[in-house]
């Protein structure tokens, strides 16, 4: 095979991110190296994309330029194509898209100011030519899945004739994977919580009486990103924080200290030291709450009790679960653990918390771990839970088999026959659409030699 799908959307999205700045770094002589029936490529959009792969450690080859070359080219037959289909563009998606680039951009450069001295055009200007890039990107990308719709189910005989066929050393080999149960108790939240509010009002107070932000926030902030810089978080759109948190800033006035806000990665307060538009620079200090050994040695106790009853078989694992676990998440299912992205009840080791792997890693199946400190899925980092984990199944590190791994199977072939649709589709249209490539790409080693047809004598 030569392209796969997650090729084709790379190049779709640096090309829809338009990072036309790296240009200025450098001086380009401009001029069409590429038509491919009424698009154009410019040589400075080129090496803007080289440029910015390499520097993301994407590109590390000398055939860079002839690569990022040709995924470009094949882009551009799935836009035209589908402006062919006349495809509509999904305008909640574009401009979801479109307002996380900018301010991404903003927030780099810290000021609509400067990203416009930057780019030396004014912010609205860009924004058109993001937008229209952005667009392009969509209609591409809904063009590559209507191709690939085209392709029928895959049913169990295409994977068995799949499994018959393939080299057996390139059957997919499926991670030990674990099914895991639990019973959690949380510390006393509501005493930790109080105890935070009592220091940021204390360290508020003494603000207010003359003390320095940036003194204390180095002290005592636990936010190690800004910790170092007195708190200072920078120049970004509201947008970039969470919803409770930018509200308290922007509606604070420079200088002033807002009362402590709460979010879900803890407590704040913050000082606001300027603001433009729906830009604000700020300070803060997190806090988060603490839990104190006594709340460990109380839930510990608990839960050893809980695991010594199960083990006596005087209780199920399920009904202790069901009674005492204090997550909901889990509790109503027996204590059954499931990967909150996928839905899936089974873990590969990377998808455990660290420290619930290291709970559960030398046990058999039906066996249950020591009492362990872990944490929960809430906020960005999670709270403390201390838990005892129940392994139910472990399924070895094996080949991929019908009987046992069919769903993966069935996604791997569905996959290959996508892959393949597309470079059906690259292959017949190289050789049906006007294309011209200048000729110093001559020497280019492309992965489809058809290419070379298409270069300008």
């Amino acid at each position: 095979m030569n392209i796969s799908i997650k090729k084709i959307t790379l190049v779709a999205v640096f090309a829809a991110l338009g990072f036309a700045a790296s240009a200025q770094k450098y001086q380009v002589v401009d001029k069409i190296v590429a038509v491919v029936g009424n698009e154009m490529i410019s040589l400075s959009s080129l090496e803007e994309q080289v440029q910015m792969l390499t520097a993301q450690g994407m590109l590390n080859t000398r055939n860079a330029r002839c690569e990022v070359l040709e995924q470009i080219l094949e882009s551009k037959l799935f836009l035209m194509q589908a402006r062919l289909d006349s495809l509509s563009v999904n305008e909640d998606m574009v401009e979801a898209a479109l307002s996380q680039h900018v301010d991404g951009i903003r927030r780099t450069f810290g000021s609509d100011e400067k990203v416009e001295e930057y780019f030396r055009k004014p912010l609205y200007k860009l924004r058109q030519n993001w937008r229209q890039q952005v667009t392009e990107q969509n209609l591409t990308q809904q063009e590559q899945s209507q191709i690939a719709g085209r392709i029928p189910e895959v049913t169990p005989g295409d994977v068995k004739h799949y499994i018959d066929t393939v080299d057996k050393a390139d059957l997919p080999v499926v991670p030990v994977k674990y099914q895991l149960s639990q019973i959690c108790i949380y510390p006393d939240r509501e005493a930790a919580n109080f105890a935070v509010r009592e220091k940021l009002l204390e360290l508020r107070e003494r603000i207010m009486n003359g003390e320095k932000f940036t003194t204390l926030a180095r002290i005592y902030s636990e936010d190690p990103g800004t910790a170092l810089r007195g708190g200072e978080l920078g120049m970004a759109p509201k947008s970039m924080y969470w919803p409770v948190f930018s509200d308290a800033a922007m509606s604070l006035k420079p200088g002033n200290i807002s009362q402590i806000v709460e979010t879900p990665d803890g407590f704040h307060i913050i000082e606001v030291i300027d603001k433009k538009g729906d830009m604000f620079n700020a300070r803060h200090i997190l806090m988060k709450p603490k839990y104190t050994d006594e709340d460990r040695e109380k839930a510990f106790k608990t839960l050893d009790s809980l695991r010594t009853e199960i083990q006596a078989k005087a209780v199920s694992f399920e009904l202790a679960a069901a009674f005492y676990s204090q997550d909901l998440a889990t509790r109503t299912n027996g204590g059954q653990m499931a990967d909150p992205s996928t839905g899936s009840s089974y873990f590969e080791i990377d998808q455990l918390k660290p420290e619930d792997y290291r709970a559960i890693k030398d046990l058999k199946e039906g066996e249950i771990s020591e009492p362990v400190q872990s944490l929960d899925n809430e906020g960005r980092n999670g709270n403390t839970v201390y838990k005892v984990i129940k392994v139910d199944k472990i399924l070895p590190a094996h080949t991929a088999s019908f009987t046992d791994d069919y769903t993966q199977l069935q996604e791997k072939v569905q996959q290959d026959l996508r892959i393949k649709e597309l470079d059906k589709f690259i292959d017949e249209h190289i050789k049906t659409t006007h294309i011209i490539l200048d000729p110093m790409f001559s020497g280019c080693e492309f992965n489809r030699s058809a290419w070379l047809s298409k270069i300008r004598k």
